[in-house]
Parts: structure tokens; sequence; C-alpha cells
């Protein structure tokens, strides 16, 4: 039935109410026997009436419970601003401290200066603060005022069509049209797109920076509209979740007249902030509005942070309470003392107006008071605010570094959080995700295995080895593409559709919302047009060579292909030609891949070309144009290609194949290189030279009609890397992606027919599942096929057992097939490629519709649709065929090992923690230096907790054993750090220490309470790797080391799944890679490349480091030295609170005359230049040791500022002791000689002198002297009855006052000047040795950096194989591996520890590919032992060539296991 307009919202009430079942056709939970009833909770539930005339009364009721659309980002109004900033300024407590100083003065009996003076220096603080925070909230609300009044069409009921409103005025429920290339106002629900398929593009770069294109679907059941969405005939109700962060997460469903539901999720939702493209007309539903919108919710802003020198300031502050409260005590009772020695009331002592006098302890405590007044200024009011000034010029100084700017992207570093700057040079831990962090997220194709049978690709490889060659042979295609096709980059207005039809619609530049950062206009002599126009597009990404072997083998698989009919085959067949086919079919289909022209980069293609005889054109010609490529690059390739003459007779041949069973390992992993030429697919290219036919001339290519001149190249644009480079591999075999729609997919054949899958489901990518799955139907046969790409450790477990198989030669082929292609992955894995196995189902009919009405149900449900989902896709995903896997290479980024080792040199600990498998990311960071062939390195993998106990204590045992007695060089925090010495017993050098883990063994870690001991085995360790880990366990890591071991912890990564790692880090950066903005947004510093963290940690965090402490340093310094000039003066003044120094001088004395010097100091100053400091990474630990700040050059500097106080004061006092001068006159000298004395303390200082530091230093001084010349000469009556009238000017006339001035700063810094200059000559600080070498000529300068570096370099390991010279196999490697074996019965789990014993070889490779050899593990019993000892090392003459090839780039970090085994 319909709802009415008087019964509908009454209705949800009355369920809600009485908690009644919605409807008779409520969902059931999947797979469920049983209904079972669900009770609405408006709670937990939102309900969306729309705004019609139908349900224009419930829209009424309910809209006004929601959030309008209009945002206020500011934090005040024009009636709050004064009250609100100030309570939040005062919660402060330094603040509060001096307000309740300045309510002190106020009162007559404790009064020690005037009212308005105590209150001037905290009135300018918070002018000060006020007017920052007042400038920055009037920006947001023009900001606010601009989005809130953009334009939008929504729809008017009244009038029954779309008139034009302003953000504002949408509410929930309304209907909003938006046009092509317009923002979304609001998070709305997809009903209408002008696209046939129901699909509208976003661009979500403001949302997560990613500028490639994402799909949004209309709700099922509205996609097949044929013309214009009419919201007058939309009767239904919408019930969805409750306002949430989650971006990719939304979950509900529309309940339709009739009571039927239609489930919808996030594929649904369009977003506030995102982009319209490629769609003319979309039309939707608001959900979310204003603040309640994803956006909104996800816009929290940067997190506040207390840095490491603001923790200890704060701890110094109350040190420095402690001394005031010990000089307030002192006056009190001395002032109590002093009184009493009078046998009557001096005259001074006035009674009140009863002639009573105060009691000496009353008199007492209020001269308790009264000092806490006078010396108030020894707690540094204005440090806080020159701390703020000191960091905005440090972070203006690392926007401006053009060594932190990358050209590439035109990104320059961005400073997110403001108030950690100085944290960067005291950093002793990083965590780093390893893809697109360490690499370049640039997945380039360089392997695969089908079937068994491994296709090694070395023309490939060899390409990829010249990257040089590859840059100048892009630049030459890019050049003719150009010429080819120039209307490529053409950027024209946007069209519409109108009665004539429709024209494609071009991307235009959106108006972005602005990003906090700084970025350059890219410069002058850099070619745009060189810009790939999507992502994932490189030339050495989709540029790939096909292998010689399989190219033939494609060619009979295509037509056996084409040979099938509608005669389903009975079982699944097993045959070389169809695995290939479907392999190829696969990584065509299987992916989320757009389609699109390089003409209009963003119009999705959705026609595909029907004919053969076009396809087959279009192969001739773009045949051509590939051969005048290859001729005109031939110098380029010479060294890897044949002459041109010999190209079609080397593309043409056809080539003995040599079967993968009959290679033995070590052929499977070098393999010979072929002297096959450089054939080369673009991704640019939609033909294929096999069309040609391999007898094909240059002739018959120019006799060619030239119609495929006119057809566009198509364009491949892809939410991942992944998907990109295995549609590429598939379109360079031939195997090209054409068109995509929602419901059909269209891949043209290497004969250039065309086959049209029809789309039945798509199982999204998701990190718990780690796979993908496309279910189509085959056009030819008729079948349904699921389609499955995924991570090999989840594939392989979802394999059809072998054991169901009838027949047992089939059984055995499968079970071999298995086992090689394992085999294949280890190899793959050691070669630090990234896997993925491909496979496939073919369901019946009944299965498939049974399946699907699960899913129905799952994607209607709302209250465990996760859960519901997760299971039918369990229940689809399993008895899978294997087909085959890839090998996909991840680059290193430029200058990554350098910048580790620089790190390791620098005293930081580096951690990698990546979801990649186990082998890669060894072999990778073997190649990036992160582990060293002379490393002993322990890989723990297991699920027991009991085992992982066990394994540890093993491990601990040895890694005090290896390191002998420990002497360690320091303790942190309850751990002994191990030492680098070698033991006494052995001559050599004790080899570093390495721990790979995977993310089961962490779990076991984590459930079982074994955190203490896991820290405690890594603090031997220089490096850790933990692979197959959950964005979770990123996280959890990184508090287990901030909070346990209480180190300064960064994290670094790219993409969203490092965003937890990141927030959970003392500093986290993220990179502005391939992944997109999200780890960006989250992160403290964003970066472009990871070799920026060089200078960033070892120059700019050093600098930020030694110049904030030395600053804070100076501060507490000067303020306590001038306090102290007080102090001492009350000893002689009878304890009373009265000063020798006039009040506005001293006011001046802190606000103007030495307030500029440490904001320059702490701004410019540097201790040691930059090219000293990457050349000698060490001197960063005097950061990470606090050697600037810490307890000790607190107390130095306190005790230093007593003396110069002392000096300061009884100086000009024994000087004027007996004359009959005034008190201002005795305390202008004391005042002149401190200001000297501070100001020359600050230039002693000074490492680094600049004219800004002389200016500013002799400007202090030169004002001082300035205003009190004007100040004395104009104040007859300020300060009655004691008034500074022309003081100043009598002392300038007095010789005396020059000798003091002269001798009494003299004297007060020369223990100073003693202690820097025996410190400078005998000191063996690494600091100083350095600052010593900084000033010596350049060629010196080298000499002794080389001197230096070659004394720190440990001594040569006999034996030792240096990386530099030859890439040898690496140190034996200790693999504790607890591993449960596959069997037919899946109960029986055994926990095996492998341990490598001294002087074997490894040959586990060997053991996993049988499938039988499960018994071959157990070498001993559950109750032997078997005692570690220190790994040997090996040379790489004891390894054979065929054991180890020394040309593969990863061999260096090839992962070897160990033969004999210890069973627990």
């Amino acid at each position: 039935m319909a709802l009415s307009v008087d019964s509908s919202w009454p209705r949800w009430q009355w369920r809600v109410r009485d908690g009644l079942p919605q409807s008779p056709s409520e969902a059931t939970p999947l797979l469920s026997p049983e209904k079972r009833v669900q009770s609405y909770n408006l709670a937990q539930q939102r309900v969306v009436f729309p705004n019609n005339n139908v349900f224009h009364q419930d829209w009424a009721k309910v809209s006004r419970r929601y959030s309008s659309n209009r945002i206020c980002t500011t934090k005040y109004t024009l009636f709050t601003f004064l009250p609100q900033n100030l309570l939040e300024q005062f919660h402060r407590w330094a603040n509060l401290y001096f307000l309740f100083l300045v309510i002190l003065n106020w009162m007559p009996s404790i009064e020690v200066f005037h009212r308005e003076i105590t209150m001037l220096p905290l009135a300018i603080v918070l002018f000060i603060i006020m007017v920052k925070d007042g400038v920055e909230d009037l920006k947001r609300h023009r900001f606010d005022r601009e989005i809130n009044c953009s334009n939008i069409q929504i729809y008017e009921r009244k009038e029954q069509s779309y008139v034009q409103r302003c953000w504002k005025d949408v509410r929930v429920g309304d209907f909003i049209q938006m046009q092509c290339n317009e923002i979304i106002p609001a998070d709305i629900l997809l009903l209408f797109s002008s696209d046939p398929s129901g699909i509208c593009h976003l661009e979500t770069a403001n949302l997560d920076g990613e500028t490639n294109l994402k799909q949004r679907r209309v709700v099922k059941g509205f996609s097949q509209q044929e013309v214009q969405f009419q919201p007058e005939r939309f009767l239904n109700t919408i019930v969805c979740e409750k306002p949430n962060n989650h971006l990719n997460r939304f979950k509900g469903y529309m309940e339709h007249p009739d009571q039927s539901r239609t489930g919808f999720g996030s594929e649904s939702l369009l977003l506030r902030g995102c982009t319209i493209r490629n769609t003319e007309v979309a039309v939707g539903i608001v959900i979310y509005a204003g603040h309640e919108t994803k956006a909104m919710l996800n816009n929290s802003g940067p997190r506040y942070k207390r840095s490491k020198i603001e923790k200890r300031m704060n701890t110094d502050i109350f040190f420095c309470i402690g001394i005031l409260f010990l000089m307030c005590l002192t006056g009190a009772v001395g002032h109590s003392l002093w009184n009493g020695t009078f046998a009557e009331h001096p005259p001074f002592d006035v009674p009140d107006a009863e002639g009573n006098y105060l009691p000496l302890a009353l008199g007492g405590f209020y001269m308790f008071l009264t000092m806490i007044i006078l010396l108030q200024i020894l707690i540094p009011i204005s440090l806080y605010v020159s701390i703020e000034l000191v960091k905005l010029g440090q972070v203006f100084f690392l926007h401006n570094d053009l060594d932190l700017y990358d050209e590439e992207t035109n990104l320059s570093i961005q400073c997110r959080a403001l108030n950690i700057t100085e944290d960067l040079g005291q950093i002793q831990y990083i965590f780093s995700d390893k893809t697109g962090t360490l690499t370049e997220n640039k997945m380039v194709f360089r392997r695969c295995t089908i079937m068994g049978h491994e296709y090694s690709h070395q023309e490939n490889a060899k390409r990829l080895e010249t990257p040089k060659e590859l840059d100048s042979d892009s630049e030459e295609w890019t050049q003719y593409q150009c010429l080819s096709f120039p209307a490529r980059w053409d950027q024209g207005p946007t069209t519409m559709r109108g009665q004539g039809g429709s024209q494609p619609l071009r991307r235009s530049q959106s108006a972005r919302v602005p990003i906090q950062g700084h970025s350059r206009q890219r410069s002058m002599g850099r070619c745009e047009i060189s810009q790939p126009p999507v992502a994932f597009s490189s030339s050495i990404e989709k540029d790939v060579t096909p292998d010689k072997n399989l190219l033939t083998k494609v060619r009979d698989a295509a037509l056996w292909l084409e040979s099938l009919s509608d005669s389903r085959p009975t079982k699944p067949s097993l045959s070389t030609a169809s695995s290939i086919a479907d392999f190829f079919l696969a990584l065509t289909i299987c992916n989320s891949v757009m389609v699109s022209t390089t003409t209009k980069p963003r119009q999705r293609v959705m026609v595909p070309p029907s004919t053969k005889a076009l396809a087959t054109s279009l192969e001739k010609i773009q045949q051509l144009f590939h051969r005048l490529k290859l001729s005109s690059l031939s110098q380029s390739f010479s060294s890897t290609a044949p002459s041109d003459t010999d190209l079609g007779e080397s593309l043409g041949a056809k080539m003995p194949t040599t079967d993968s069973e009959e290679r033995d390992n070590s052929s499977v992993c070098s393999g010979s290189y072929s002297t096959d030429g450089g054939y080369r697919s673009s991704t640019w290219e939609q033909g294929d030279i096999l069309g040609a036919g391999p007898g094909a001339s240059l002739e018959e290519v120019l006799q060619a009609p030239a119609l495929g001149l006119a057809s566009p190249e198509l364009c491949y644009e892809a939410e991942s890397p992944d998907e990109a480079a295995l549609v590429h591999a598939a379109h360079a075999y031939s195997f090209t992606l054409v068109s995509r729609t929602p419901e059909q997919v269209t891949v043209r054949l290497p004969q250039g027919t065309c086959l049209t899958f029809d789309v039945l489901c798509t199982l999204e990518f998701d990190s718990v599942r780690k796979r993908m799955s496309v279910v189509v139907r085959h056009p030819l046969t008729g079948e349904i096929i699921v389609y499955t790409k995924g991570a090999d450790c989840v594939i392989m477990d979802l394999l059809e057992d072998p054991a169901c198989v009838t027949d047992t030669g089939v059984e055995k082929k499968v079970r071999k097939i298995q086992a090689r292609t394992q085999r294949h992955l280890d190899l793959y894995a050691r070669d630090g490629l990234r896997t993925l196995c491909i496979a496939k189902k073919v369901l019946s009919e009944e299965d498939f519709q049974r399946w699907a009405s699960f899913r129905h149900e799952a994607e209607a449900s709302l209250s465990n649709r996760d859960e519901l989902l997760m299971e039918t896709a369990q229940h689809l995903e399993n008895r899978l065929t294997l087909l085959g896997a890839t090998g996909i290479e991840d680059r290193l980024q430029e200058g990554v090992p350098d910048t580790i080792a620089a790190l390791r040199e620098a005293g930081i600990r580096l951690w990698v923690l990546t979801g990649d498998k186990q082998e890669t990311a060894v072999n990778i960071a073997y190649a990036c230096r992160l582990l060293d062939q002379t490393d002993t390195v322990y890989s723990i993998n297991t699920e027991s907790q009991e085992t992982c106990e066990s394994i540890l204590n093993l491990a601990l045992e040895e890694a005090k054993q290896l390191h002998g007695p420990q002497k360690p060089d320091h303790k942190l925090f309850g751990f002994h750090l191990p030492s680098a010495t070698p033991t006494p017993a052995s001559g050599a050098a004790v080899p570093d220490v390495g721990l790979v883990i995977d993310g089961k063994t962490l779990n076991a870690i984590f459930q079982g309470k074994l955190e203490e001991k896991f820290l405690e085995l890594t603090q031997y360790c220089r490096s850790v790797l933990c692979c197959r880990s959950t964005p979770l366990q990123k996280s959890m890591l990184v508090k287990l080391v901030r909070d346990r071991l209480r180190v300064m912890t960064l994290s670094i990564g790219d993409g969203a799944n490092d965003v937890s790692m990141i927030q959970a880090a003392d500093i986290g950066i993220g990179i502005s890679g391939q992944e997109g903005m999200q780890a960006v947004m989250s992160s403290d510093f964003a970066i472009s490349r990871f070799r920026h963290l060089k200078k960033l940690l070892l120059v700019h965090g050093h600098w930020c480091y030694s110049r904030l402490a030395r600053m804070v340093v100076y501060y507490f310094y000067k303020n306590v030295c001038y306090v102290n000039l007080l102090f001492w003066y009350q000893f002689f003044c009878g304890f009373s609170g009265s000063t020798m120094i006039d009040y506005w001088q001293m006011i001046f004395f802190n606000l103007f005359f030495t307030s500029l010097p440490p904001l320059v100091f702490g701004v410019l100053d540097k201790d040691i230049s930059m090219e000293t400091l990457l050349a000698l990474p060490e001197l960063y630990k005097s950061g990470q040791n606090s050697e600037c700040y810490n307890l000790r050059t607190f107390w130095i500097s306190m005790a230093d500022a007593f003396y110069q106080s002392l000096v300061c004061f009884f100086i000009p006092y024994l000087t004027y002791k007996d004359s009959d001068i005034d008190v201002f006159t005795f305390g202008t000298p004391i005042n002149t000689v401190s200001l000297a004395t501070i100001l020359l303390h600050q230039a002693m200082e000074i490492k680094t002198w600049t004219i800004v530091h002389g200016l500013v230093l002799v400007g202090s001084f030169l004002m001082y002297f300035v205003v009190s010349l004007v100040y004395n000469a104009t104040c007859v009556t300020c300060n009655s009855p004691t008034n500074p009238y022309w003081v100043m000017e009598g002392q300038l006339s007095d010789p005396t006052f020059y000798l003091v001035c002269f001798l009494t700063p003299v004297m007060a810094l020369l223990p100073r000047y003693f202690f820097l200059a025996l410190q400078g000559t005998y000191g063996k600080s690494p600091i100083l040795k350095a600052q010593k070498i900084d000033k010596l000529p350049m060629d010196k300068r080298e000499l002794e950096i080389q001197s230096w570096r070659s004394q720190q370099r440990p001594a040569t390991v006999p034996g030792e194989v240096q990386p530099t010279h030859c890439p040898g196999p690496p140190a034996p490697e200790h693999s504790l591996r607890a591993s449960t074996p596959k069997s037919s019965t899946p109960t029986k789990q055994e926990y095996k520890e492998c341990w490598e014993l001294p002087g074997e070889r490894c040959g586990g490779d060997h053991i996993r590919d049988d499938p039988h050899s499960g018994d071959s593990w157990a070498k001993f019993s559950s109750g032997e032992h078997l005692l570690l000892e220190p790994s040997r090392m090996v040379a790489s003459g004891a390894y054979s060539s065929g054991q180890m090839n020394a040309s593969r780039p990863f061999s260096r970090g090839s992962h070897r296991r160990s033969q004999s085994s210890l069973t627990i």
C-alpha cells in the first residue's frame, strides 16, 4: 500500500514506541532458516522522507530534527569572541598565575608597582594572542560564507521545478540536481544519472586527494529511466545509518509503497565536497547535510601535540616556582626579623586608621605576597610568545628549502603541526610503510606463471634495467604522440546534452577546497605535456615487453577461445590454451579500471568496436607506428635489441618452448636472456602486431587503409597501481580492455574479435578478504564464471582440494600445478616482487540464483550488513581452480638506501611495517640497506603463544651470547642496549642483528602478554621488519614502543592504511604519493619523497632542536639573573619590597631590550653547517640525548645566573658604598651592567654570526640608552616621590659609570668564557669537533670528514663480502618458523620451528615444493633441544653459480631457509 500523507510518520513513531515488527517483508539474515524480526530504533537509524507534495507534511516534521546544510567552522561570534577567547587563554596556568599577581597588586597593603604597570605585560600577551586568533577566525568566517552562498539547483515543491538556491538552504530530503563539474553540496543518494548505465563519475580530490575518478551507481531499480527524473513520482521512504565519519562505509535501504525493500551502500552515495565529472546531469536526495556530512565529520583539524621540550620546560618552570617560593619565604622571614630588631616602631612603619600596627607574622605574610609580585618575572611569561614566533620562523625556512621541493609533483614540504618542529631533532625510532613510502608505488609487470609454467619475461627485465634510456624513449614517444594526436590534451569547454544528441564531456579544472600547504609554480622550462593524463600511466608502467614463449601460446589460446560454442564443457578443462585464455581474461576483467580515450581522457568508452576488419586495419596501422618508433630508438636499445631488419623475423619465428617442470631451480631463478628483440606494446595502442601475421612486411602494412587514424587511443584509469599493471600486461598480449559499464565489459582478443561479458556481480577488494571477484556470463559458452584475484596467502587456501577429484591423473596434475605455482611464488617473493594469484570457478545457474538471492538479502539488511556481505563472499569464493600468479615489481624510490644508511648512522632505529609477503619485504629490506649482508637475521613465524614464547627466549639467549658480556653505554628505561664493541674472546666485530616477524606472530605476542620479551629482543636488533601486518597492528606496535620504552617515535606512510600508525606516533609524516592524500591530511608534516626525510631530520631537525633548546635555557637564565638583582637589594632595604630600578625600566627590559636577540637566535643560528650535518649523521645523536637542554644544563644555567647577578649587583654596590647618591642613581648602573652582561652572554652562545645578529644585539643596547635618556629627560613626576628625572644624563657624565660598565660584565662572564675555551680546546664532544671542522677551509674540511668517517666505520670481518663490490649472499638467517602444513585432515596441526645450524646450506624451497614432504620436517623429537651458535660469515665463493645468481636485481636479499628443524 502507498504511504499516505497523514499516516506514514505516525506509523514510524508507533513502530518505534511499541517495538512491533516493521513489515511482513522484513529481510532475513543470510542462510538463516527462520525469519527474525527487527524493530526500528530512531536513535540508531535515520529516516528520510522526500520533500514532495505527497510526503511534505512528514518531511516538515522530520527535517527539523536534522542539521541544516549551513556550515560554521568559526570558533567565535561577535558577542562571544572576547569572553570565549579570554577563557581559552586562561586555560594556560601561566596566564592564570600572572592574573593572580595582578589581583594581588590591587590590594593596597601589598601593592608593589602601580596597578596599571602590573597589568601591562599580561594585557600585551593576551592582546597579541587575541588578535592572532581573531584574524584566523575571520578567515574561516569568510570561507564559510563563500561556501554557504554557493548556488545549487533544488527542487521546489510549489513550482514543480528546480530553482537556484544557496547551499545553506538545502535540507535533508530535498531533491538536488547537479551538472557536470559542480561540487556536491551535501551527502546525496544518487537516484538519476544522464549516463545510460546509471553511472555518475566523481573526483574525490577534495576529500582524499585522489585524482582518479570514482564511479557511483544509481540505486537499483532507478537506472533504467529514459526521461528526466520526476521527484513527484518518488513515493519511497529511506532508512539508513546515523551520521558517521566513515568515508567508505554506508548502508541503508529504500522501502517502496508495497513495503518491499531495496538495499544500497556507499556505491550510491555522493559525498559533499566531491566534484561531478563526465556526467551531464545527476539527481539525488539529500541524506546528510551540513555538519552531519561525512566530509565535515572528518574535518577535525590538526591535532595539538606537546613537544618534548615543552614537557621539559613545564618541569623546569616548577623548579622556578620552587626558587621563587624560597626567595619569597626568605623575604618574609627577613622582614619579620628586621622589624623585630626595633625596640619601638620605626617611623616608616605606619599604623592603620585606629592606630594599630600589624603583627609580625601577618606582616611577614603580606611581605611574602609582596615578594611574589616583586619577583614575578622569574616565571618567563614572554617565553611562550617567543617560542611561538620562533617556530613560525623555523617553519618558514622549512617551506622555502628547495632541497625539500619535488619538481615532478610540484610539491614542497607541508608543516601541518606548528608546535613540534623541534621534535624532528630528537627522533629515536622510525616506523615506515614499504609500498609507496620506500618504493615508488609504480607497479611494473615482471613475471607470471600459468598452470605451473613460469614465464620469466627477461626482455622486459632488460628494458627495466635501463632507466635513463627509458626516459629518453618516453620523451621521444611523447613527442610522437603529440604529432599524431594533437587533440589529445585539448581541454575544451564542457558541452551538455541537447536536442541534437550528446557530445562527450571533458574534464575541466574544479574549484577545489584549499588544502593547507605550500605550493610552488612549476618551473617554466618543464614540459607540461610530459605529465601523464591519468594516474599509473607512466611509460615504465604501461610498456610491457611480452615473453617470447608465452606469446605463441597466447595466439593459440585466442584461437581456441574463438572456437568455443554454446556447448558447455562437462568439467573444467586443464588444457594450456584454455588456462592461458582464462588467465588473461581474468587480468582484463577482474578489476575496476575505467576505459577512456586519449583525446578525451575523462570520457568513458561505452560502445566497443564490433567489426573484426576495423580492428585488423587498426592493428596494421599501429604496427607501422610501432616499427617507426622502434627504428627511431634503435640506438638507445642497441645493447638489448637486434637490428630492425631482424625484427620481423624474430617476432614471427616460433621458438620451441621449454616447460618449467624440466628446468631445475637455478634455471628458473636466473634464466638465460633471449636474443628476442625489443617488442613493446604501448598502452595507447589498440591493435597488436599479431593481427598482421608473422609474415607481414612493411609494404603490406603501408597498403592497409588509413581508417585507424580516426579511432582514438585507449587509456586506463585505475584506483590502484596493481590493477593498472595487470591491465597493461594483458594489453601487451593483445587482450585489450575496450569498454566497461556496470552491466558489461568488452575485451578485444588478439585477432581483433570483441567479446562482451555480462557482469552479474562484483565483489570489491577489501583488506579483510584480501581479494576481488567478478561474476560474469561467458558470451560464447553461456557459463557463469567467477574470476578471482588476490593475495597468494588467501587464494591458495581457497583452492579446491585435489583429493576431491575423482580422476587420479587429474588429481596428480592439480597437485603438481599448485606445488610448482607455490615454488614460483616463493621465487617471485625472493626477487622482491609483489605476488597475486589468479583463480576461477564455474557456477551452475541454480547455484548462482540461490547465491544472488542471499546477496540481495544481505544488501537490504541494515543492522549486520557488513557481516552478511562477508558471509556471502565466503560462500562464493571457495573451491577455486588455480590459473596462475603474477609478479609485479614495485621499484625503490631514488635515494632510499642512502637515506636509510644515514638515518642508521644517526642512531635512529628503523622498523618497516608492511602488509606484503615476508619474502618480498625481506628482499626489499636488503635492497634498501635495512638489512645488511653481514647481519644475523631472526625470522619468527608462529601462531601458538607457547611456541612464540619459547622462540623469543631462545632467540634472546642467543642474541645475548652473540654480543657477549653486556657493557651497555646507557640504560634505556630498564632495557640495556647492546654494546657495539666486540667481545673479548672474538677478534672480529660482532655482526648486527635483524628481526623479521609476521602478523600472526604479532597476534600471539599481544594476546600472550609477551610484549616485554619482544621489546627486549628488539633492543639487540638494529632493524625490525614486520610483514603481513594490519593497520591496527601497525598502530599497536608504535604505541607499544612509544609508551613502554619512552622514546621519540616517527611514523611515515603514504596510504589510508597508514593513518592510524601516523596518528599514534609523536610525529606523523605523510608522503603525497600515488595512494591519495589521506595520510597527508592526518600527518604533522608532509613530504613528497622518502629521501627528503634525511635532510628534514638530520639538518632541519637538528637545527630546530638546537636553536629552541638553547633559547629556552637562555630565557630561564636571563630572567633569573635579572630577578636576583632585586632579591639581593632586599638585604639592604629591610626586606621592604622596594626596588632600586624604575618600574617602567623593568618592563622595558623584558619587553624591548632583551626580546629580539633570543628570537633572532632561535630562528637563524646554525651551530653546524648543513654540509657537515649531512656528511656526519652521527651528530644527530646530540638531539636524541637532549644534550642542549636537560636537567644538567638547566641547573648550570641557574648557577651561572646566580653568580652573574651577584657580580652585577655587588660591584656597583661596593663602588658607590660610601657615596650619597639616590636610589635610582644606584640602580641605573646595575640595570646597565646587567643588560650588557645578558646581551654579551647571548653573543657567546651564537655560533653563526650574520649581519642580522650584530644589528639586533647592538641595536638592543643602543635602544636602552635612547629610551632611558628620553624617559629620564621627560619623566619629571612619573613616580613620586622618587623620580628618575635626569638620572641617565647624570650617569653618562660620570667616569665611574663607564668603569663599572666595563669591568662588571668582564668579571661576570669570565668563568663562562674560560669554560667555553677549555671545552673548545680539550672537549671530546662530536658537536665541538664538527664546529672546529666547519671553521677549516673547504679542502681541509673534506679531508677531516673523510678521516672521521674512516675512524667511525667498523673493521671488516675476515671473509666478509662487501656489498659494494659483489652482491653475494647474505649472512645466514635464523628462520624461527612454526608452520602448519596443509593436509587433507585440517584438524591435525603440528607447530614446527626451523633453526639454521652453523655451516648448513639452505634448501627449504625444495621441501615446500613437494606436497607430501610434511614428514621430512620432523628431524628431532620433541624432547631434544638445539643450542644455537653464532652464525658464521659465508663468502660468495662458497656458492656455485647454480646455487646463487649474482646478476639478479635482488639477489642480495635472498631469503634463506634451513633444512634442519626442531619440533616443539
